[in-house]
């Protein structure tokens, strides 16, 4: 075992004890109970999650008042008949040895669900950054009454067992909009020019929780330390309030970053940040408070964790999507197998995208058990199958590991020479090393899990007439889309996947054929390369690379630093020796000079080997890109599932 000695050392906060210094933050899940209280799910999740070992849980966001929920999901504390699942939430953590906190919020203004419901409210009446709708400003009448209303929520969280609260400050709610000048220009005591006498609230909401669960009771606040985004405040501004916070009751200080505007989805930093990105913000609100700090951002290795503590920048530190990819990290790092753990990859497909955009609860694109655990199988079934799985992509390998863990025979064939699919093309985009070495953690799972990986092997149907499967998991991937284009044989004309590999050297004056993520990865490869005049050309009129996404958004700021443009709904009709030709606005117009065209039109689901095994009569399920070309996540958990599905053959 690596030595985590500052890491593991238990740490006492008034009448909480800490077994270490790992906390897991607060995440939304979307798997409350219609009516806002705990479900079953819920309890299942955290369970699971706790059984990783933290020191201290937070849990997801309860709303102190029914217009202060974002959204259907969120967890209510308004009402004392949340109670009786809250104290089942609490029990179900501490039988698996870890302290919990219970967080609390109002949304303010940062809810479609509010805002389209006209219930929405902030400290002015300013427009949302993100959502563009307007609040209504709260009166100081309603302001005292929601600073009661925290207060009966954490008296709450007392009687349920809670062992601590936190007062959710930061990220955009509705608190962060009062300290925030940019959405509180109010004239009353409750706004003002200085960050100080915007905190008052704040302020106030600390003293009246602290008044309701007595002295010993642990009360956290978790803040913006910077807010970043242009006009908010800055670390050096929180500075100066921070001990008034300790002041008013707050017995740690969780120094996160950001606000709902601030570029990128910051809040959760996305693959380009590296680990411990926000610790100098937990160093300085450190210099300046006496009580504990917790540290965030991106970490997944307990190892630097352990540095953080030891320099004395934070006294813990969160590990947030670490715990939905594989909450299991802590154990293994105390049992020296910490290069066991899959780390998670920053894509925020399933924790972040899927809430926000998709309105769905919490998944993770590598750990398909998360937000299952309800219905994840645990042990094997009665009926020892003959698997056969056929390529070693994503939804394939997941696919293979989660048969074999439940019990089946298990051979996986991948006709190149090693696993990955397209992953291991991605791997190669700047800032997405992380990508490739999942892949070589999955592939490792497998083979611990028994899979017999036979790569350079494609599954013809004479291999499959001479083998004896019982069942075959279709994990084929999809087949690259070669559009029919007059030049398009000529031998500057390449694709993406070729100059991702390495395979062509990557030229100046490119035009690249689609503006996918694999378009838009090359494109930044070759930027990153100091390749000039990058030319990306997309038929559709709105960029399939949202903006609105964390990567996305750094993409094309990326492609517009390096020089290089987006063309959208423009139609490539010619490529010629040195010029393409393309349909843009209805007419044609030529982009020229051009060295090297780049073709990355997607790619289609392969159907290869389904019409030879209808013919066998051998049952088999269809997954990832051979069913339909998506993301990670959407591969993975197929792949999980038809592993699952396993059990129902008879």
């Amino acid at each position: 075992m690596k030595n985590l000695a500052h890491l593991l050392k238990p740490l006492h906060i008034k009448s909480l004890e800490l077994s270490n210094r790992v906390v897991m933050p607060p995440m939304g899940t979307g798997l409350a109970d219609p009516d806002h209280s705990v479900s079953d799910a819920t309890i299942a999740y955290l369970t699971r999650r706790a059984k990783g070992g933290a020191g201290l849980i937070i849990t997801e966001i309860f709303s102190v008042h029914p217009h202060g929920a974002g959204g259907p999901g969120v967890l209510g504390a308004w009402d004392d008949k949340f109670i009786p699942g809250m104290s089942r939430l609490a029990e179900a953590v501490h039988a698996q040895g870890s302290k919990v906190a219970m967080q609390f919020y109002h949304c303010g203004r940062e809810s479609v669900f509010q805002l389209a419901n006209r219930t929405a409210v902030s400290a002015s009446a300013i427009p949302s950054v993100v959502l563009g709708s307007t609040p209504r400003e709260l009166s100081r009448d309603e302001i005292k009454a929601l600073v009661i209303d925290f207060g009966n929520a954490a008296a709450r969280a007392q009687k349920a067992g809670f062992d601590a609260v936190e007062v959710h400050g930061a990220h955009g709610y509705l608190l962060c909009q009062f300290l925030s000048a940019l959405s509180n220009q109010r004239t009353d005591e409750y706004g003002g020019d200085s960050l100080r006498d915007r905190s008052r609230i704040v302020i106030e909401v600390l003293r009246e929780i602290r008044r309701r669960v007595g002295d010993d009771f642990p009360l956290s606040l978790r803040i913006s330390a910077e807010e970043d985004i242009e006009g908010g405040y800055s670390i050096e501004e929180m500075q100066t309030v921070a001990p008034d916070f300790v002041d008013a009751g707050a017995d740690i200080i969780h120094a996160s970053f950001g606000t709902a505007g601030s570029p990128a989805g910051r809040i959760i930093p996305p693959i380009e940040y590296a680990q411990g990105c926000n610790v100098r913000l937990a160093r300085k609100i450190k210099d300046v408070v006496d009580v504990p700090v917790i540290a965030v951002g991106r970490f997944t290795s307990p190892s630097l964790a352990d540095e953080v503590i030891a320099r004395g920048d934070a006294d813990l530190v969160s590990f947030g999507r670490q715990h939905l990819a594989d909450p299991d990290f802590l154990i293994n790092a105390k049992a020296g197998k910490e290069e066991d753990t899959m780390q998670c990859i920053a894509c925020k497909q399933g924790c972040i995208e899927r809430l926000k955009f998709e309105q769905r609860s919490v998944r993770c694109a590598i750990n398909p058990e998360t937000g299952q655990e309800l219905i994840y199988p645990r042990t094997p079934g009665p009926v020892s199958l003959r698997v056969w799985v056929i390529g070693a992509g994503p939804a394939g390998l997941t696919a293979a590991s989660e048969a074999a863990r439940l019990g089946h025979k298990v051979i996986l064939y991948e006709k190149e020479t090693e696993t990955g699919g397209q992953v291991k093309f991605a791997a190669k985009a700047p800032y997405k090393e992380a990508y490739g070495e999942w892949i070589q953690h999955l592939t490792a799972r497998a083979q611990r899990m028994g899979v017999n990986i036979r790569t350079g092997t494609e599954v013809t149907e004479e291999i499959l007439g001479e083998g004896t499967p019982e069942a075959v998991i279709l994990a084929i991937g999809g087949e690259k889309i070669k559009p029919s284009l007059e030049g398009i044989d000529q031998p500057h004309v390449c694709d993406a996947w070729q100059i991702l590999n390495g395979d062509v050297t990557p030229e100046n004056n490119a035009v690249i054929i689609g503006g996918g993520l694999v378009g838009m990865e090359a494109a930044d490869f070759m930027c990153a390369r100091g390749c000039r005049n990058v030319t990306v050309c997309e038929m559709v009129c709105e960029s399939p690379v949202s903006p609105a996404t964390s990567h996305g958004y750094m993409l094309h700021e990326r492609l517009r630093k390096g020089g290089g443009s987006l063309r959208l709904g423009t139609r490539i009709h010619t490529i010629g020796s040195d010029f393409v030709a393309v349909i843009a606005n209805g007419h044609e117009e030529r982009i020229e000079p051009v060295a090297q065209v780049i073709v990355a039109a997607g790619v289609k689901a392969r159907d290869t080997l389904k019409d030879c095994l209808e013919k066998k009569g051998i049952f088999f399920l269809v997954v990832g890109d051979a069913r339909e070309p998506r993301r990670i996540i959407e591969t993975t958990e197929e792949g999980a599932r038809a592993a699952w599905d396993l059990a129902l053959i008879r």
